[in-house]
């Protein structure tokens, strides 16, 4: 991550924001259906440039399927820095036999013992991310 001693925060590469998601487990997927904005924590991969997550039926799939444009966000920190990173794109349900066998390759496997055969990949619009480096607040008087 690029951190600066000058500065408290600073603006990720893109280099650097998909290293740091290619690293994260797990992420939370933004979406906006019906008015109501819905936030899911789903474990993820990235491949080829764009998020893969399986899931099973229901509100998240059918919110998908409504209102495809998503935001996904991944957090971490350690003592010294703390990142976040925002990808904004379209997600969509892989419906190609090709496309759910290719992803069915890929290193990712449900955290809970539940069924999750269905494949949602975002391909993303922007990218973006900011790391800060943590400290003790300054005299405010």
């Amino acid at each position: 991550m690029t951190t600066e001693t000058d500065q408290a925060v600073v603006r990720l590469s893109d280099a650097e924001c998909w290293r740091a998601l290619s690293e994260a487990l797990l992420g939370r997927l933004a979406v906006a259906a019906g008015g109501e904005i819905d936030i899911f924590p789903v474990n993820f991969v990235v491949s080829d440039g764009a998020l893969y997550f399986r899931t099973a039926p229901g509100e998240k799939l059918l919110e998908l399927a409504v209102h495809p444009e998503v935001a996904f966000e991944i957090d971490g920190y350690t003592d010294e820095t703390a990142f976040s990173v925002v990808v904004k794109g379209v997600a969509e349900r892989l419906e190609s036999q090709k496309d759910i066998d290719a992803a069915d390759l890929l290193p990712l496997s449900p955290w809970i013992p539940t069924l999750k055969y269905r494949w949602v990949r975002i391909q993303p619009t922007a990218v973006s991310g900011i790391s800060f480096t943590r400290g003790v607040e300054p005299e405010r008087y």
